[in-house]
């Protein structure tokens, strides 16, 4: 089972629910990936009243928990406004906390991203910070009190998977007790699987979903690869070579002259 903040959930799988093509297949694909958690931008439900009636009808309908997520927020101020606006609207104190830094990476800015935790979590907030691989950033919000972390495979939307091996093995050895949770640029399941084997505690897939071509089937396998990475971890996979190593004894084995 996973916890996050006290609440355990079977699925190691959290869907974001942004740019599919209809509720229907939304809500599919939700089933789908067999997902317990779904993140929400504030800002996109909050357009209009009928679209967030008809939202709220949906989750409901799913009986998934909401993550609410300050996206597009690119300062302190903006993200904690945002964060009271989604704890007031959505009754839940969970909230993915964005502070973005470039727009054309859409790259957190981590001193904002610190700062803003820093205050979310002394007013009460379960705060997951979407942040890099970066350790010092990881120890700095960790200290500012929150107990996940949601560090970056690659840009939001890019569909490029892990660019940072390393960076982010080092961020998994670093912090064994802490919640590690792969967000953005997940691109296909493998990506997904690649994650799970590294030993993260789960992973947050939107765009690569809801833009396939069948966004339901894509969810599906998404679901089988992050069970199959976390089987994987579990298994105890072994340590790459520099050389070949048979597989086959050669001792006791004929050799004919």
């Amino acid at each position: 089972m996973l916890e996050l903040y006290g609440t355990a959930l079977a699925s190691r799988l959290l869907l974001g629910t942004a740019r599919y093509p209809s509720p229907a297949v939304l809500s599919d694909a939700i089933r789908a990936a067999r997902a317990e958690v779904v993140t929400v931008s504030l800002r996109r439900e909050g357009a209009g009243e009928r679209a967030g009636q008809g939202f709220w009808s949906l989750i409901r309908a799913l009986g998934v928990r909401v993550l609410p997520n300050t996206a597009g927020c690119h300062s302190v101020k903006e993200a904690v406004t945002t964060a009271h606006m989604a704890r007031e609207i959505f009754a839940t104190p969970w909230v993915k906390l964005e502070v973005i830094g470039e727009d054309d990476t859409l790259q957190p800015d981590v001193f904002g991203l610190s700062e803003a935790a820093r205050i979310l979590c002394a007013e009460g907030f379960e705060v997951f910070p979407y942040t890099t691989e970066d350790l010092v950033v990881a120890e700095r919000l960790i200290a500012a009190g929150c107990r996940v972390l949601m560090p970056w495979g690659s840009p939001i939307g890019s569909g490029r998977g892990l660019s940072n091996l390393f960076g982010l093995s080092a961020l998994r050895a670093h912090f064994p007790e802490v919640a590690l949770i792969v967000d953005a640029g997940l691109g296909v399941p493998s990506h997904a699987a690649q994650a799970m084997e590294l030993g993260f505690d789960a992973v947050l897939v939107n765009t690569a979903v809801a833009q396939a071509t069948d966004p339901v089937a894509m969810a599906g396998a998404f679901a089988q690869a992050v069970e199959a990475g976390r089987a994987a971890r579990l298994a105890g996979p072994i340590e790459p070579r520099d050389f070949a190593a048979p597989s086959t004894p050669v001792v006791g084995q004929a050799f004919l002259r």
